[in-house]
């Protein structure tokens, strides 16, 4: 069954670590999963983590945190399930299938 399945993550971070887990446990083709902003913004999510989160305070104005982080993944198997698990797991706060 082929469907598109996307989560939303807060974190730049929560992003990178959902891919991971889509490709490396789940199997699936890093060409079929995309990261995107979830709005028209650029953003970088809605808080700081990981690689955006510094000692030291960045400059007003560098930071792009206004809107969510969109993964979504093209799925072409019999299991959804284990990519809703993979999302939801890795901080997903929304998961929704397109």
């Amino acid at each position: 069954m082929e469907s598109t399945i996307i989560g939303e993550f807060a974190t730049r971070r929560e992003a990178e670590l959902a891919v991971e887990h889509v490709v490396q446990e789940c199997g699936v083709a890093r060409g079929d999963v995309f990261v995107q902003p979830a709005g028209a913004e650029n953003s970088s999510g809605t808080r700081s983590a990981g690689a955006d989160a510094k000692a030291a305070p960045a400059p007003e104005g560098q930071q792009r945190l206004k809107g969510e982080i969109e993964v979504s993944v093209d799925f072409h198997g019999d299991e959804p399930e284990k990519i809703v698990e993979a999302l939801k797991g890795a901080g997903a706060k929304t998961v929704r299938t397109k």
